[in-house]
């Protein structure tokens, strides 16, 4: 039997990945599904093919298939494409390009002037990347959709359970402990606990792992039917934008963060504050270049990061444990090919990839 601790998006991609290939499954989650207590929940996250590093363009032409394989296995439409364009001063859009280029992958590098025409409601300053595969996926959609499938598959699903104990047993069996007194007993382990993995006895060596506290705003259209692409803007700060679905209200709103200035917090202690300061400077960024936007958040909410030195992820095995956390805050657009990978070392028919390796800081 395959125990998945943690049903976020990448324990339960990978319990619906195991369950739908036949084997024994038993999913573990501390809350019920969908819960806001970590990384994967929310109506709204970006899915793209640019990337600054071809290994991750390769990655997400792998996601796309494994997201439409979900979509049809679960008759539910997770992936709203929107289009997408990188910008700003510290991004380089023809390096971005060439890289798309070499991949195969669609896309337009335009000038300040010739993104205003098509995108008025924003303020380009600098040379623009467009590629038309950007998108949405629905975080809540996708835990839902595969935890129901998994179950459909076959798999057992202990929902408002926390694990609390976990103990080898002769080096082939591993029993878990849960804080309702149930003793599990497993081949194999995949723990997928996010931003829990670092408070976890493992006996298994966890590379550096920072757990921060993010915080998003959603800011209403000044046009409702506009359909906005999603955001990268690399400049004096680093945010990202994309269409908000139902987070940001009953009204059409884009969600706008930063991707980095993260507080240091633990599960447990986090405060769920949002920070004020970054409020400052994500509103200051919508009202200097998304005039398309009323700068007054109408809607925030905080969540959590898991992130390594690298901002590589975590899927490795190590004996019975196979490691599938830790995503960076750019994982949930692979959900499915983590999902798919994890369930490959969890069945011994693929070894990790050097990048995601736990010693790989070694």
């Amino acid at each position: 039997m395959i125990a998945v601790v943690g049903a976020g998006l990448m324990g339960a991609a990978t319990a619906w990945q195991l369950a739908r290939r036949g084997h024994e499954v038993t999913l573990i989650e501390a809350y019920d599904i969908g819960h806001k207590h970590g990384s994967s929940h929310g109506s709204s996250r970006i899915i793209r093919r640019a990337y600054t590093d071809p290994f991750y363009i390769r990655l997400t032409g792998q996601a796309y298939e494994q997201w439409r394989e979900l979509e049809d296995d679960s008759s539910t439409p997770l992936l709203r494409t929107t289009g997408g364009l990188d910008m700003g001063e510290e991004r380089d859009p023809k390096a971005i390009a060439d890289l798309l280029a070499a991949a195969g992958v669609p896309h337009e590098l335009l000038g300040p002037e010739a993104a205003s025409e098509r995108w008025p409601y924003i303020h380009f300053t600098g040379p623009v990347l467009h590629h038309p595969d950007a998108g949405v996926v629905d975080a809540d959609q996708t835990v839902a959709a595969c935890v129901r499938r998994a179950i459909e598959h076959g798999a057992q699903a202990i929902i408002g359970t926390r694990v609390t104990g976990i103990d080898v047993q002769g080096g082939d069996k591993v029993l878990l402990h849960t804080d309702d007194g149930r003793e599990i007993v497993a081949d194999t382990v995949v723990v997928a606990a996010g931003a829990w993995l670092p408070e976890l006895e493992l006996p298994v060596p966890l590379p550096p792992l920072q757990v921060t506290q993010q915080q998003v705003f959603h800011f209403r259209q000044r046009e409702p039917s506009v359909r906005w692409p999603t955001l990268i803007w690399d400049g004096a700060v680093h945010l990202y934008g994309l269409p908000s679905g139902s987070d940001g209200g009953t009204l059409p709103t884009i969600k706008v963060a930063e991707h980095d200035r993260g507080t240091p917090t633990t599960p447990r202690t986090r405060d769920r504050v949002v920070d004020a300061s970054s409020r400052t400077r994500v509103s200051g960024f919508v009202r200097d270049h998304l005039p398309g936007l009323e700068p007054d958040p109408v809607a925030e909410s905080t969540c959590l990061y898991t992130t390594t030195p690298d901002e590589d992820f975590v899927l490795d095995r190590h004996g019975p444990f196979v490691i599938a956390s830790a995503c960076s805050g750019h994982g949930a657009k692979f959900a499915p090919l983590i999902g798919a990978m994890a369930a490959d070392l969890a069945t011994g028919h693929a070894d990790p990839h050097p990048r995601f390796r736990l010693d790989r800081a070694g």
